[in-house]
């Protein structure tokens, strides 16, 4: 099911980012590099189920990667520098990342609409989409 992820993924809009970032408690400095950056993002599973997930910006800004098998948890320090507990999951066609720390939860779901990738982050009541297009 993660197949259909597979691939470069170059971001073409976001909305309400800014807002999103702000909810999770990401600073006004990072916020502003954040909102700059353009990354890509790079989906790759290996032969044993192990799935890459690497974003890496068009600007200085930091490139990120997570390997991570679906339904195990797993340590992740995000771009931000929060320390979480992740969890990936694979339903319905969709790619579900939940990212814990400190008493609170964030999801990230992906998914493919029209051969383009749409990742919604929500935090509370805050939602942020972002769509990306399959690069070669």
């Amino acid at each position: 099911m993660v197949e259909q992820f597979v691939g470069t993924w170059a971001l073409l809009s976001s909305e309400n980012f800014d807002e999103y970032m702000k909810a999770i408690g990401v600073g006004f400095a990072t916020r502003q590099m954040g909102n700059m950056a353009k990354p890509n993002l790079v989906i790759s599973v290996d032969d044993a189920g192990m799935v890459s997930m690497k974003s890496a910006g068009c600007t200085t800004f930091k490139t990120t990667e997570i390997k991570f098998k679906l339904n195990e948890e797993f340590d992740e320090t995000t771009a931000d520098g929060r320390k979480t507990k992740t969890l990936i999951t694979c339903a319905n066609g969709k790619l579900v990342q939940q990212q814990t720390w400190e008493d609170k939860t964030t999801t990230l779901e992906r998914e493919i609409q029209e051969g383009k990738l749409t990742a919604k982050c929500v935090m509370d009541d805050v939602v942020a989409v972002r769509i990306y297009e399959k690069g070669a």
